[in-house]
């Protein structure tokens, strides 16, 4: 065999080698999408009730009418111990050892009331949320920003 065929044979066998190693790189990702990564948490502000149906005469009933829904669309529950739920205007409710279900959605109302799973009360005795405008703001226990809502002539 001469140098520059055992030359040529060498490159073949290389070309083949990292051909060989291509394909099995492109196949990986096939294989591993098998293996389905565990789903990450998603909690947002899925509704707000910032205008209490009917006269705003501060009563119980009618602080109650107004309300922040979150929603956890993950199958997984997330601990919300020590997430807040914020206006514009610095009036914070935080979660106190809730823990919200996988596909569940809690509402959490301005007035006094008992906390079950669905429904949480800020036990509050004025409105919290701006009729004309304002922000619901939901940050997680570290501060950080998860989601929000606005409404009104000014959105931040």
């Amino acid at each position: 065999m001469s140098a520059s065929a055992s030359v040529t044979a060498r490159r073949l066998a290389a070309a083949a080698l990292a051909a060989g190693a291509l394909v099995s790189v492109v196949t990986l990702p096939a294989s591993a999408a098998d293996h389905a990564r565990p789903e990450r948490p998603k909690v947002k502000i899925s509704d707000v009730q910032y205008d209490s149906p009917g006269r705003d005469d501060r009563s119980n009933r009618s602080l109650n009418r107004e309300w922040v829904e979150i929603t956890n669309t993950a199958r997984r529950s997330v601990n919300l111990d020590g997430w807040t739920l914020q206006d514009e205007d610095g009036h914070t409710y935080t979660f106190d050892h809730y823990r919200l279900e996988g596909r569940a959605t809690v509402r959490i109302h301005t007035g006094i009331g008992r906390d079950t799973d669905t429904d949480l009360y800020q036990d509050r005795r004025h409105y919290v949320w701006d009729n004309r405008s304002d922000t619901a703001t939901l940050r997680n226990d570290r501060g950080r920003f998860i989601d929000s809502e606005s409404w009104g002539h000014h959105h931040r």
